[in-house]
């Protein structure tokens, strides 16, 4: 029995989209070589033609996926930290290995395609020379571990109902002693109804308000 091979040219670009696709399914345990030539009705030899090996594979799929979500133009420079935000929010949403990848090698080529444009609004605002790296790394740490954490409750959670789920939870907290968890009792009928993009932006904002007034202060 043989097996069909691909008489199309293979390119570096068609084995990242498929080295997407099976990543979305199976995350990075589940991509292999021999998986992808598999995929690709070829043999492994024929992609290290192209990549010289996993790590490199990882690193071009995470940028390519993220090259192609950042798009996000706006008319101020708040509103454009908030589009860079949502749309690092949705890509790792909609493939959470991106999210450990970033997470995985902060020096990973795809986090200048986040950095730079944040930092140049951070700059924009105003915020004097000695405070924007750590303006920019606040922002960096809440975008990607809001990100990631969303994308992880997801996975952890993929056949459940989440206004059933988060109601349960709603439920325990509303139970907890009332002298040891006050504050937690006291938010717990807000949990069910709660909106992740929502919260998420209402998060960069309490962040940019205080970016805002070190540029105010400059």
């Amino acid at each position: 029995m043989t097996t069909q091979r691909r008489t199309d040219a293979l390119s570096r670009e068609r084995i990242v989209a498929a080295a997407v696709e099976i990543l979305d399914v199976d995350g990075d345990d589940g991509l292999t070589f021999r998986r992808l030539a598999g995929h690709l009705r070829t043999g492994p030899g024929a992609i290290y033609n192209h990549v010289a090996n996993k790590s490199e594979l990882l690193t071009a799929a995470t940028d390519a996926v993220l090259a192609a979500a950042m798009t996000a133009d706006a008319a101020d420079d708040v509103d454009m930290v908030r589009a860079v935000a949502l749309v690092v929010f949705d890509t790792i949403d909609a493939h959470p290995w991106v999210g450990t990848q970033l997470s995985r090698v902060p020096s990973h080529p795809a986090m200048l395609r986040i950095l730079e444009p944040i930092g140049r609004q951070v700059q924009a605002l105003g915020v004097a020379e000695a405070d924007q790296f750590t303006s920019v790394s606040a922002l960096l740490a809440y975008i990607l571990g809001a990100s990631g954490q969303n994308a992880a409750n997801a996975r952890m959670l993929p056949d459940t109902d989440r206004t059933d789920f988060l109601t349960s939870v709603s439920v325990g907290w509303a139970n907890l002693d009332p002298g040891e968890y006050p504050f937690t009792r006291h938010i717990a009928q807000q949990l069910p109804g709660h909106d992740d993009r929502e919260q998420f932006l209402a998060g960069i904002d309490l962040i940019l308000a205080g970016i805002r007034m070190l540029g105010q202060a400059s």
